[in-house]
């Protein structure tokens, strides 16, 4: 099922570098998560605002005028020939193309798959991103810094980036990654750059919960498992603190 969600946002991804200006960071291929809706969103794609979303719940792809498709039982090369004709007969002008710039971390092909066969997982997915949102929203007010709060589809983080205007000249990055080679469970993080390096943590203290890093990936780290949103946000700050300190 992870792989499945991941794939699948890569329909807004490239509906996103389909439609909008191209931004050098690659932004305008990230998308928000609506806690409302339990939904994955593209920026608005033309003048109307008009949206691709993605219904977790529900399993489907839509556009925010309403056109939807089931994923349950379709295949990748189905799913980009809906987004081509839907997308002409909503009135955008471009041409849906599904093309990534970027290797995802699994195989796939024009008959990868879509099932719905563990509605458990996905609904542990669904509470996980809303985890995420309210975790990075609280922590951002507590600290009275400003970031847009978006999934990038390459590594399916939610994540967060803050460029600290107290003339320290240290930019901060933080959210929750995926499983990955570093940890086997979802997990968040924050780091802290100096223009495109990473700033060395083998000097700062030890965390209450979660660990420093600071070999490959320079900053702390901490799983998901049993862990609250009080517990995230305690953790963000108390490693934020380290970096302004």
């Amino acid at each position: 099922m992870n792989n499945q969600i991941h794939f699948i946002s890569q329909y807004l991804a490239t509906a996103g570098k389909s439609f909008l200006e191209k931004k050098s960071d690659d932004s305008h291929t990230n998308v928000g998560f609506n806690a409302g809706t339990e939904s994955l969103e593209t920026w608005g794609l033309n003048e109307k605002g008009l949206k691709l979303v993605f219904d977790l719940p529900n399993f489907q792809l839509k556009w925010s005028t309403g056109d939807s498709f089931e994923l349950d039982g379709k295949i990748h090369g189905q799913v980009v020939q809906w987004l081509k004709s839907s997308s002409k007969q909503i009135g955008l002008e471009k041409t849906y193309a599904f093309e990534l710039h970027y290797d995802l971390p699994f195989k796939w092909s024009d008959d990868f798959s879509f099932t719905l066969k563990n509605r458990d997982k996905l609904i542990e997915l669904i509470q996980l991103r809303v985890l995420a949102n309210n975790v990075l929203r609280d922590f951002l007010k507590s600290e009275n810094l400003k970031s847009d709060i978006r999934i990038w589809p390459h590594h399916f983080d939610t994540g967060a980036f803050v460029e600290l205007d107290d003339g320290s000249g240290i930019s901060i990055g933080l959210g929750m990654a995926i499983p990955d080679s570093m940890v086997n469970d979802h997990y968040f993080y924050i780091s802290g750059y100096r223009g495109h390096d990473g700033i060395d943590t083998s000097n700062f203290k030890p965390l209450s919960r979660g660990e420093w890093k600071n070999d490959g990936f320079k900053g702390a780290i901490l799983p998901t498992t049993m862990l609250t949103e009080n517990d995230a946000v305690k953790f963000l700050s108390e490693s934020y603190v380290q970096y302004i300190g």
